[in-house]
């Protein structure tokens, strides 16, 4: 956990598919940078995927780890940032499906407002909805 000024705090960094469904988890402390993660957390990116993020992660290296992969990232520029980039505002409001996600795990008291001290078991917790999102998708209706 981190401490911030609210207290102590953890910061959830997550990688979900075109359907809003998790992938990839870290953990980090509340006052860790997003571009600290982002190597373990972009790992293995599958070829012509697209990456939505949001301005936190606008950094060459970010990018230049996407394309690296065979992926495109879609990321809008920082206010201070000098050179121009390629974005599409178009395709960044398909991003939504990660803030919906956050909105679906939040349904969950445990996540809400992490009961767990030890980063490990709020990290399982949060695979545990993770698989229970995963099994509603593709759970058989008759």
């Amino acid at each position: 956990m981190g401490r911030s000024r609210g207290g102590l705090t953890t910061k959830i960094h997550a990688l979900v598919d075109r359907q809003g469904l998790p992938i990839r988890f870290v953990l980090t402390p509340g006052q860790t940078h997003d571009t600290q993660t982002v190597a373990e957390l972009l790992s293995n990116l599958p070829p012509n995927a697209m990456l939505l993020a949001d301005r936190g992660y606008d950094a060459n290296a970010v990018r230049e780890m996407v394309a690296a992969q065979g992926a495109w990232a879609n990321i809008p520029p920082k206010a201070n940032r000098k050179e121009p980039i390629c974005f599409s505002p178009h395709l960044y409001k398909a991003r939504n499906l990660i803030e919906r996600f956050f909105n679906k795990i939040k349904h969950f008291r445990r996540i809400a407002t992490r009961y767990d001290k030890l980063a490990e078991n709020y990290l399982a917790a949060l695979k545990l909805v993770a698989i229970r999102l995963w099994l509603r998708v593709y759970e058989s209706t008759t």
